[in-house]
């Protein structure tokens, strides 16, 4: 049995896009979608009503429905790569703090 998804539970966003003149409403799981509109209410609801359409025709034809990042499980680990010699810069700087270089990494990411 699959998870029902909730697609008010999708990450949305309302921008302004100079070259068009008017409200972008967009969708962080489905980057292809966007709903032009004048006003910013109406373009958020124009993207909501097209993010509902689409996962209903994604259920319709049995195709995959993104999770909305709201509703994912994190574990809180991120693995991550950088070069020899952002490490060392980082490495040092936590040092210099007295702290750990998770806990230094995780100040400059605000968290």
């Amino acid at each position: 049995m699959t998870k029902e998804i909730d697609p008010n539970h999708y990450t949305y966003r309302i921008t302004w896009s100079e070259e068009d003149g008017e409200y972008v409403g967009l969708c962080a799981e489905f980057p292809s979608l966007s709903h032009l509109d004048e006003d910013r209410s109406s373009a958020l609801e124009g993207i909501c009503a097209l993010v509902c359409d689409v996962v209903e025709d994604l259920k319709t034809s049995q195709e995959p429905i993104p999770e909305p990042i709201a509703d994912r499980k994190y574990s809180g680990n991120l693995q991550l790569r950088m070069p020899p010699h952002i490490h060392r810069k980082l490495v040092t700087e936590a040092m210099e703090e007295g702290v750990s270089l998770n806990r230094y990494i995780n100040s400059k990411l605000g968290a």
